[in-house]
């Protein structure tokens, strides 16, 4: 697949789920949950020490959310994407966006093996779908 076809596939689908949601509203982990919001999307929030964000339930990891959710954007250091990555494969999802920053090389190359769409290294998803404040 093209880049842009990788990127249309992420988006076609949903839900979604954030993982590395934070309160913070000056951070990519919150920008990035409230541009699906503001895109009238659905979206879950991931991070165990918050109990909520953006007015959303959040979740202390994938395998503890009420539904099947399609893809997932990753805003976490390098190594802890490779936890998610590892999670979101027994999960069944299939649609990963690891945003700049978050990835590494064993993180892609593992998405690659279980047949994940894997976007990294190119925009940040507030880049390609907008963030209005």
């Amino acid at each position: 697949m093209t880049p842009q076809q990788q990127i249309d596939a992420f988006l076609n689908g949903h839900p979604h789920a954030v993982v590395g949601a934070s309160r913070d509203r000056m951070k990519y982990g919150n920008k990035v949950l409230r541009s699906y919001q503001q895109h009238g999307m659905k979206v879950f929030p991931i991070n165990p020490s918050a109990g909520e964000v953006e007015g959303l339930t959040s979740f202390t990891s994938l395998s503890e959310l009420p539904e099947f959710v399609h893809g997932i954007s990753i805003i976490t250091p390098p190594q802890i994407t490779e936890i998610v990555v590892e999670e979101a494969g027994e999960l069944g999802i299939k649609h990963v966006w690891m945003q700049p920053g978050a990835e590494s090389q064993k993180a892609v190359q593992r998405a690659t093996a279980l047949g994940m769409n894997v976007i990294y290294g190119g925009p940040c998803l507030l880049v390609v779908v907008g963030h209005p404040e």
